[in-house]
């Protein structure tokens, strides 16, 4: 595996051997380019991937919990049944991202723009999504008990057979999303709950 600095492409470190934890949190504090890395199953828990390049990286599986990935770029990553528990991906780059079934119990998305993203089955239970860009994604069967949408943008998203008991949808984006009558019912429970606080 080779790691490059992000903004001067300098050879960081290269070899197959090292713990990849170790390297990484090193090299990443460097901005590393870790762009299609192969880090599928790693333990990268409370890794520092704050403006990370990992766009197209296969991370699925890996432990990321409580890890900082703020204003990282995941775009296109694959990160399907990935901990992430608590991690911080505020501002982060997930659009298009596969996080079918990931769980992100906790994490702070807080304008992270998912556009696109598969986050079919995945646990956003607690999760902060304030003004997070979610158009056209797939929430399908997702858990968002007691998650934070205030101003989120679900235009055009799926969201059938969701969980939304508790979460907080005001000044959400909801135009043209597509819901279930089980779901509807708990948006607007959501919204009539929130207008008598």
């Amino acid at each position: 595996m080779e790691i490059k600095h992000k903004n001067t492409g300098k050879k960081l470190y290269e070899s197959n051997q090292t713990k990849i934890k170790e390297v990484l949190q090193e090299a990443v504090y460097n901005k590393a380019d870790l762009e299609r890395a192969n880090l599928r199953e790693a333990d990268l828990e409370r890794a520092n991937l704050r403006e990370a390049d990992l766009c197209e990286a296969n991370l699925e599986g890996a432990n990321l919990r409580e890890a900082d990935l703020e204003e990282a770029y995941l775009d296109r990553a694959e990160l399907a049944g990935a901990d992430l528990r608590k991690a911080d991906l505020e501002g982060a780059d997930l659009r298009e991202a596969d996080l079918c079934e990931a769980n992100l119990e906790g994490a702070n998305l807080r304008e992270a723009d998912l556009e696109g993203a598969n986050l079919f089955r995945a646990n956003l239970f607690g999760a902060d999504l304030r003004e997070a860009d979610l158009r056209e994604a797939d929430l399908r069967k997702a858990e968002l008990a007691g998650a934070n949408l205030d101003r989120a943008e679900l235009a055009g998203a799926d969201l059938r057979k969701a969980d939304l008991d508790g979460a907080d949808l005001r000044k959400a984006e909801l135009e043209r999303i597509i819901i279930t009558q089980s779901v509807k019912e708990q948006i607007i429970k959501s919204l009539e709950w929130k207008i008598g606080d």
